[in-house]
């Protein structure tokens, strides 16, 4: 299941709300983080879940962990101003991508010596931790693309890590939606000659090492 589908629903009736909440956690509202918990929390937990799946119950990271981690992150950045909903859940997609990012390298380290799989853009928009490798080729892919074009590696972050719409994603990069359509097309194009080629790269290195 696409990841978008597990954000659906916190947009359609909490939006306003969660935006609400946001300001007032930058005014020092204490309170509002408490409210703004309980609004996310299911939508929080049902991308930790879409990522996690496979990982066995009281194995590694499991997605109370992922979740309380994330969420302690975002609401410690006192400095943040945060503006809105697509904007939370932009920086909400960052920060399960390093933690997930973290925990897949630690995950492969031990597992390292599998064969490499042919990887395309379908399989990695549906990746999940199950499959350590390609969460790190995800990655290693975006940090490929920030040093090319940071706007396009925002905009898959965005998409894969967050589930977030081209309309949501040219709220928060403040772009007229029509590039941010654009500019996504060309992302996504170039994600899948990236990944692609590092696969035909990987398979070429272990017939060589063979």
């Amino acid at each position: 299941m696409h990841v978008q589908a597990h954000m659906s629903s916190m947009e359609s009736h909490t939006s306003g709300e969660i935006t609400v909440l946001l300001q007032q956690m930058g005014g020092g509202d204490a309170q509002a983080s408490e409210k703004l918990l309980r609004l996310v929390l299911p939508e929080l937990r049902a991308l930790a879940r879409h990522y996690l799946r496979g990982e066995r119950p009281g194995h590694t990271l499991q997605p109370t962990a992922l979740v309380n981690e994330a969420y302690l992150r975002l609401v410690s950045d006192q400095a943040r101003n945060w503006r809105n909903r697509a904007h939370f859940v932009a920086v909400t997609a960052g920060i399960m991508r390093r933690i997930l990012i973290d925990h897949a390298r630690t995950k492969y380290a031990q597992k390292r010596g599998g064969r490499q799989e042919k990887l395309s853009l379908v399989e990695a928009q549906n990746a999940c931790m199950e499959k350590p490798a390609i969460m790190i080729r995800i990655d290693d892919a975006l940090n490929h693309l920030a040093r090319i074009d940071t706007c396009k590696a925002r905009l898959i972050e965005m998409r894969f890590f967050g589930g977030l719409t081209a309309e949501e994603s040219a709220i928060v990069l403040d772009l007229p939606v029509q590039r941010v359509r654009s500019e996504l097309r060309v992302a996504l194009a170039w994600m899948q000659r990236e990944l692609k080629q590092r696969s035909a790269e990987r398979s070429s290195a272990a017939s060589t090492d063979g």
